[in-house]
């Protein structure tokens, strides 16, 4: 069965003007396209400073382009109804910790994102759907229904955005740094949790990363990302074996040797 693409970018620019009379202009991105077909996972890499949050965070509409164009099962982002547009694309972010507010338990955070994708619910019907989604990430629903964020790890968190990602069964997940704030211990879980969900569910995931051995190990497709724009995008063994750019080399370079032998 061939793959259909489920987001296409197209030509993508975001340019930031300031100064006293509007003459100073900084490149966020520049010119990117790609695509992303249905299923598969697709790495955007590079240094801080890159761009690829920038492209994160306008594919999930928290800001405008200046220029070009994104599908999404071949409509434009920018003219769908941003109800809808959230209940198929779902975002996981960096900080676990600060898409949290800390006076609400879990089973209150579950319940808002439960109302909002699914209008007519019944509370057996959700209370099922909490203990089954929790433990699929990998949770005692038990202990971790009643907790506050403060008496949960960083990585339990994670996976309780991604609990709460999947109540909307959702076609996209763009997973923005979700492995850098949390420990070591927790990071190689979360990304095979993340390897599951996508043979499980077939869920399409954006990666955002500047730990290219993560990429490695996650991605069918990676894209290198350096000053906003694309400098080199191709399968994963392609680009890690033959890379054709002197900075994908050198991003390469930091991965540890015995990391690169055995993968």
């Amino acid at each position: 069965m061939i793959s259909q693409n489920i987001l296409k970018v197209e030509n993508l620019s975001k340019k930031y003007v300031s100064g006293i009379i509007r003459t100073i202009m900084t490149i966020g991105v520049l010119n990117v396209s790609f695509e992303l077909k249905e299923g598969h996972v697709v790495s955007l890499v590079g240094e801080s400073g890159s761009g690829k949050s920038t492209v994160a965070n306008i594919i999930l509409r928290f800001i405008e382009p200046t220029e070009g164009n994104i599908f999404f099962d071949g409509k434009n982002i920018l003219k769908m109804n941003k109800k809808k547009y959230y209940r198929m694309v779902q975002g996981i972010f960096q900080d676990p910790y600060s898409s949290f507010n800390s006076f609400y338990r879990i089973d209150h955070v579950l319940k808002q994102a439960y109302s909002y994708a699914r209008p007519n619910y019944t509370r057996s019907s959700r209370q099922k759907e909490f203990i089954d989604i929790l433990t699929r990430v990998g949770l005692d629903p038990y202990e971790t229904l009643g907790r506050y964020p403060h008496q949960i790890s960083g990585g339990q968190l994670q996976r309780i955005l991604i609990a709460r990602a999947l109540l909307f069964e959702p076609k996209l997940l763009i997973a923005d740094e979700p492995t850098s704030m949390i420990d070591s211990s927790s990071r190689a879980g979360i990304l095979n949790l993340f390897k599951e969900l996508k043979q499980e569910y077939n869920i399409t995931i954006l990666f955002i990363t500047h730990d290219i051995g993560q990429a490695q190990y996650l991605s069918d497709r990676v894209i290198v990302m350096k000053n906003g724009e694309i400098i080199e995008q191709g399968a994963t063994n392609d680009v890690f074996l033959y890379p054709k750019e002197s900075y994908t080399q050198n991003l390469l370079n930091c991965v540890p040797s015995l990391y690169r032998k055995w993968n």
